[in-house]
């Protein structure tokens, strides 16, 4: 069920980014509210992977743009390195944005179709730049370099986004975030909007930058098999509170939390989540949630005592559920989960990942035809 707490966040100095009880409310007029994210709270430990899933409208992108101000909360804390986002003014926050990078969800209307791919990827370093000490000088081989870092030839610097493929655009949107060394980037469904095989190559290309550049990422998605190969902790909403927090290979192999297991139960070909029961209807009005625990009206295990909102407590070491009424299994049948992802998106587990200049289906000389 869903629920608030802390139970789940951790004592541990690696912990870069901290979120703590963070609201974030939209007006809709006549003095009612979308109550997008109520109080959500996690952390994010440096040279990790945060895979945060839900289905559509659980608040899950909400959450992440809140993270970097975009919209501000209306009430929590966001610490980031020992500072709060929330209580810094607009400059302040503006010499913090470097180190905070976001990958939109759209590929295409992500760039801006007036500019060139150089220009585009150059942006940051041309107004952060400058001969400063901690961003570097802008310079040609710089973009140049994470242009063939991210698999774009830098000879198609000067074409704008429309003559890229999908996948090539979005290649162009990792580069725009890596060139100015950022601590966290944050992927708000990077590939949703990709073809499968096109998915395995920039999930590929976002475990290779990670390595390379050691980022620390934070992964939004509804596919849940992209999410748990790629992510090392996994946190579940539902209509904007946090349901279940856990490792990635524990929380998919033994899932507590009913909403988690029918989740679990809908990826085709899934052998785990063994007796989970389907959940009927939609979500209710974000406008007007449930009383007590919001996932109740849905939930096959609702009683009265759901009429209590539930805290985050710790099922498992590591495993952190915000429900009355946690389903356990015994760990003998939780080791024998797996999650079948395909071929084309389990192409990106190789322990070897090469990235080279592409340009997806339009060679290079279908670009020379598109002066």
């Amino acid at each position: 069920m869903a629920g608030s707490g802390t139970a789940h966040l951790r004592d541990d100095p690696n912990v870069i980014l901290r979120v703590t009880d963070m609201v974030v409310e939209f007006p809709v007029g006549r003095g009612q509210v979308v109550h997008a994210v109520s109080e959500v709270s996690f952390d994010l430990a440096e040279g990790e992977t945060l895979g945060i899933v839900g289905e559509s409208g659980c608040g899950k992108s909400t959450t992440a743009r809140a993270v970097i101000q975009l919209p501000k909360p209306k009430s929590g804390e966001v610490l980031f390195r020992g500072a709060d986002l929330a209580k810094l003014n607009s400059s302040e926050m503006r010499r913090v944005r470097p180190e905070l990078q976001m990958i939109f969800q759209d590929p295409i209307s992500s760039l801006n179709p007036r500019r060139t791919v150089r220009e585009i990827i150059s942006e940051g370093l041309r107004v952060w730049g400058g001969g400063s000490e901690d961003k570097g000088s802008w310079s040609e081989s710089r973009i140049t370099e994470i242009m063939e870092a991210v698999g774009i030839d830098p000879r198609f610097g000067e074409r704008k986004p429309h003559q890229f493929s999908g996948g090539q655009c979005q290649r162009i949107s990792v580069a725009r975030a890596l060139v100015l060394d950022p601590k966290v980037i944050i992927c708000d469904e990077p590939v949703s909007a990709l073809d499968v095989s096109v998915q395995a190559q920039l999930l590929n290309l976002l475990e290779d930058m990670k390595e390379r550049y050691g980022l620390t990422l934070m992964f939004i998605s509804h596919d849940l098999s992209v999410v748990k190969n790629i992510s090392d902790r996994v946190m579940v909403m539902y209509m904007g509170k946090v349901c279940e927090v856990g490792g990635s290979d524990e929380l998919f192999a033994a899932p507590a939390h009913p909403y988690t297991r029918a989740l679990l139960a809908a990826i085709p070909g899934i052998e785990g989540a063994v007796g989970a029961e389907e959940i009927d209807g939609d979500m209710p009005s974000a406008i007007t949630p449930p009383t007590g625990c919001r996932f109740k009206t849905r939930c096959p295990y609702a009683d009265s005592a759901c009429d209590v909102e539930p805290e985050v407590q710790e099922v498992r070491t590591g495993q952190f559920v915000a429900c009355h009424h946690p389903v356990l299994d015994s760990p003998a049948q939780a080791s024998e989960v797996s999650v079948d992802v395909g071929d084309d998106v389990a192409d990106k587990m190789a322990p070897e990942v090469s990235v080279a200049p592409v340009v997806d289906s339009v060679d290079a000389s279908a670009f020379e035809a598109l002066q």
